[in-house]
């Protein structure tokens, strides 16, 4: 039986077929060049001191529905960006996520933070076609892919200047992502497979991931409070989304996480 991770990643198999139907991986290979330079996302999240906030913006989600439908990608990670995020994460899924290619690029222009393109990343095509749009990260989805692309993938990334952002779920792949030799490493709190969320998975694992990697918890995070337990645990960064589109202020909801 499959399960909606696995119909996702057929999706996009055929999405980047017809894409390179449209234009040829040499075509997008050529636009390379003029591509805006690559911002270090890495350093961003790396930083010292509190935990660095990676504020996400999408236009809907599959659990949630519509959010700030109609709104100004710009208008929001400009509120990002004044309330202290290290780095911006944009989805660029268009029939789960509503999102595009464009605001990609909006937000990279917008504010001078790095950018990652959060997608179900499964073909290299992919990972250029991120460049040529302005990424400076890219994320990777270990559930997604087999060992020989996932390996693959995280290189072509690294060749093109972008940081690899290797996420799991699943206790079973972080053996898999650490012998890839990521640094960034994120865990996600939710279960793509059922989509229910828990926090203290994270923290469950974190003892597991090397000190000298950077641990990025993601989903499930939406109060001060949370915060303050991921910094006492000792992880470096997070990546936050819904609880900040969420609200009224997206800006000021993330400056209350940071608790600024």
């Amino acid at each position: 039986m499959s399960t909606l991770l696995d119909e996702i990643v057929a999706r996009k198999h055929r999405e980047v077929a017809v894409a390179r139907e449209r234009v040829p991986t040499m075509a997008l290979e050529g636009r390379l060049a003029v591509a805006p330079p690559v911002r270090d996302f890495f350093a961003a999240v790396a930083a010292p001191g509190a935990i660095r906030l990676i504020a996400e913006f999408k236009r809907k989600s599959p659990s949630a529905g519509e959010l700030r439908p109609g709104e100004a990608i710009e208008e929001i990670v400009r509120g990002y960006a004044a309330a202290g995020a290290a780095a911006l994460s944009v989805l660029t899924d268009a029939i789960g996520f509503g999102g595009s290619l464009v605001d990609l690029e909006s937000a990279r222009v917008a504010v001078p933070l790095p950018v990652l393109r959060k997608e179900f990343v499964v073909d290299r095509y992919q990972v250029l076609e991120s460049r040529a749009h302005g990424a400076d990260a890219v994320l990777l989805i270990a559930e997604c892919l087999d060992d020989c692309h996932l390996r693959s993938l995280y290189r072509d990334i690294l060749d093109l200047g972008m940081t690899p952002l290797v996420e799991l779920h699943s206790e079973e792949h972080l053996d898999r992502v650490l012998d890839l030799g990521a640094t960034l490493i994120g865990i996600n709190n939710r279960d793509l497979r059922t989509m229910t969320t828990d926090l203290d998975h994270v923290l469950r694992l974190r003892d597991r991931v090397p000190p000298e990697c950077v641990l990025v918890a993601e989903s499930g995070i939406r109060s001060r409070a949370d915060v303050e337990r991921l910094e006492q645990a000792g992880i470096g960064a997070m990546l936050v989304g819904e609880s900040l589109l969420r609200s009224p202020d997206p800006g000021a909801a993330a400056a209350a996480l940071l608790g600024r």
